[in-house]
């Protein structure tokens, strides 16, 4: 979630960008100017703002010439102003609770009380004054209060060109403000588009025009003859004719009612750039004449010095919204016809987005992929809903129906924050391939010793320290060579004789563990060599069984190198001349391993390696089951450790040996029941013959290797 984004209660969601945390101590903001300082435009400066960037909104306009209408906050729009911190519902806005359709004679064809449906959506549906909304996205942009730095809104400011590549922005007066990325909000006779490939599309007459105005709610109800369109709260009525319609609804706290009559544009003489062109009220019932009368009772109330008229403008789709630094928003990109109330509301899409793709610490050499982001997480929704518009905007005879259903549900389920915050976290996964993934996937790749949280750094374990016992033992060859998993795998040595280790480890200050660590404690056949299909072969050491007491190098051991790791506790005391080892399960103790008679030897002589030879590496096998299909694998492959790759990440380097004059092991299988999960391993274990212990040995040291060097060997 964007850092602009907020819960439901209006609780800041935290310092993170999309889930990615930001050092806002380091990270430098944006210089971002915005052309118009609409609804869209605003939301933007906001959530912008928000972020972390330096934000200058320029508005042509003086800012007071906004006259009045109402607009639709429906579950999409209004849940990205909540979580911008914007709850309408302090300044007016009132809940969509009912929705009328009427025939122009007045007959009632529907009504639907919506209380109960829009349960389904997690923000209200509100119905709110624009000018309400306008006023207070103007104050929470240039606020003092809030996160971010406050907007420096300029207004009596007309841009006139854009150089996309420098992001520069001039305007009538000739200054010029230098950005890192500019924001086209300046609405369908957009200047800015003219910037944008394919940019000279003109809008054009959708063959509509529509009167817009407000009407007292107190007066609607006192006349006795509309009182009956006024006496069910937060009520959208719509009347409808062969090719004209009207529509209804409260705002501004169920006080005040909206009107918006579309009819055809060749009745009436409306400009098409002008949205506060005055109309005339004897012209407007002349146009609906054949409606019912308490509808044009209602018609007669329009105030003749606020009534409006306007042509409803189109535009064909363009190729792109965006020019290098550059990018369109709102109806600058995709001007919207009144019919679904989703024309605001997508341009608050849009600015959410934005400020998802440019979170705090994007570079300016950046800008242009990342507007390329946005417009791929906006292009096909916000195209989708203006097609869906044209559909329900058709005439009552027209063939081509809405299913206005499926497009509500399309509309209204949808948050652009988490829509553009998981196309943003695929975007930044795709471009790095070589990141680790692992279950559970839906969360991102998962941090671990090779990749740090957040990011695919490793996480270098040069502080780390760690301490090795170990017990080399001579055995049987032919008992343990049954431990292999297939025929690649064999002794070098033909004799009958073999020589294995069991060690035990407690790591400590690993970094990527918080600076805690963990014990394991393992199985190790010497001697070994790989046959790969070309015949030729590696020597190494053979890790049959690994066990720790951590479930996170557990899981990402076995997932991401193909560690035979299983889970048990392992306790260690550790005293002057003694060292001994406990591995148990849930209380029942199945192994110890113990090292009497310590004595301090010379470090420099000590070979490295578990037991003592200059093998090519660890080896081990990878092997994961496939679901659904018994005794089947989606992996199973032999994988190597280089012991001279792996020392070039992490240096490690031995500090003190101790030597032990009495080293031994000991194993229970104990029953089933104690040992459920690892009865058949360790009753295996017990099995291994101990024809003589040949040393033991415990090692101290610094640095502790990530097994980034881990590979598949064939």
């Amino acid at each position: 979630m964007s850092k602009a984004g907020r819960y439901a209660d209006g609780e800041d969601a935290g310092i993170y960008a999309n889930g990615y945390p930001q050092d806002e101590a380091t990270a430098s903001p944006l210089r971002v100017v915005i052309v118009g300082a609409g609804i869209g435009g605003l939301t933007a400066a906001i959530a912008l703002r928000q972020v972390g960037h330096k934000v200058v909104v320029l508005e042509q306009w003086s800012g007071g010439n906004e006259t009045g209408a109402a607009i639709h906050l429906a579950p999409n729009a209004n849940g990205v102003l909540r979580r911008l911190g914007l709850y309408a519902e302090k300044f007016g806005g009132n809940l969509m609770r009912r929705l009328t359709e009427c025939s122009e004679d007045g007959s009632e064809v529907f009504s639907i009380d919506l209380d109960k449906p829009n349960e389904i959506w997690q923000h209200p549906w509100l119905l709110c004054h624009r000018i309400h909304l306008h006023v207070n996205l103007s104050k929470s942009a240039t606020s003092k209060e809030g996160p971010g730095e406050p907007v420096d809104l300029r207004y009596s400011s007309k841009v006139t060109e854009i150089d996309p590549d420098t992001a520069t922005v001039t305007l009538q007066n000739g200054d010029q403000i230098h950005g890192d990325v500019v924001i086209g909000a300046d609405g369908v006779s957009s200047v800015t588009r003219k910037m944008i490939k394919g940019g000279h599309e003109t809008p054009f007459s959708s063959g509509k025009s529509a009167f817009r105005f407000l009407v007292s709610k107190k007066e609607v109800i006192e006349d006795e003859v509309t009182k009956r369109f006024a006496q069910r709260e937060g009520e959208l009525i719509f009347w409808n004719g062969r090719d004209r319609r009207i529509v209804m609804y409260p705002c501004d706290d169920n006080k005040l009612m909206n009107f918006v009559c579309m009819h055809p544009s060749d009745e009436t003489a409306a400009p098409a750039d002008d949205w506060n062109a005055g109309g005339n009220r004897e012209k407007m019932l002349e146009v609906y004449q054949n409606f019912d009368k308490p509808v044009l009772a209602l018609l007669a109330k329009a105030d003749p010095g606020s009534l409006k008229l306007w042509k409803l403008l189109d535009m064909g789709q363009l190729p792109t919204w965006t020019s290098n630094k550059l990018a369109l928003l709102g109806d600058a990109a995709h001007p919207f016809l009144p019919h679904q109330g989703q024309g605001g509301g997508v341009a608050i899409e849009d600015a959410a987005s934005l400020s998802v793709v440019l979170p705090l610490g994007t570079k300016p050499d950046e800008v242009a992929e990342r507007l390329k982001l946005y417009e791929s997480c906006r292009y096909e929704r916000a195209h989708t809903i203006q097609q869906y518009t044209r559909l329900a905007g058709k005439d009552l005879d027209d063939p081509e129906k809405a299913d206005m259903s499926k497009f509500t549900n399309y509309n209204f389920g949808h948050d652009e924050f988490d829509h553009s915050t998981k196309a943003f976290d695929e975007w930044r996964y795709a471009r790095n391939p070589n990141l680790y993934w692992r279950m559970p996937v839906s969360f991102g790749p998962m941090p671990g010793p090779r990749q740090a949280l957040y990011t695919n750094s490793a996480q270098r374990a040069r502080h780390s320290i760690f301490t090795t016992a170990s017990v080399k033992f001579k055995t049987s060859r032919t008992f343990l060579q049954n431990l292999f998993p297939t025929k690649s795998f064999s002794f070098k040595s033909p004799g009958t004789v073999a020589y294995a280790s069991f060690s035990q480890t407690t790591l400590g200050k690993m970094q990527w563990l918080g600076g805690s660590g963990y014990n394991h404690f393992g199985l190790y056949l010497h001697g070994v060599e790989y046959t790969k299909r070309d015949g030729s072969t590696i020597n190494g050491t053979y890790m049959p069984l690994l066990f720790e007491s951590l479930a996170d190098p557990i899981v990402s051991g076995r997932e991401e190198l193909g560690m035979p790791k299983l889970f048990c506790d392992i306790d260690v005391r550790r005293r002057e001349h003694e060292y001994s080892v406990h591995a148990a399960w849930k209380g029942a103790t199945f192994a110890t391993l113990d090292l009497r008679e310590l004595e301090e030897s010379d470090p420099k002589a000590e070979g490295g390696t578990i037991g003592g030879e200059s093998d090519y590496g660890i080896l081990a096998y990878k092997y994961i089951p496939a679901v659904g299909e018994r005794g089947k694998a989606d992996a199973a492959y032999a994988v190597v450790v280089p012991h001279e790759e792996e020392s070039k990440v992490v240096p490690s380097r031995v500090q003190k040996v101790f030597r032990a004059k009495k080293p031994s092991f000991n194993f229970e299988s104990l029953s089933p029941e104690d040992l459920p999960t690892l009865h058949h391993v360790v009753s295996k274990l017990k099995q291994i013959p101990v024809y003589e212990y040949v040393s033991g040995k415990v090692v101290e040291g610094v640095g502790v290797p990530d097994v980034s060097s881990a590979r598949r060997i064939e």
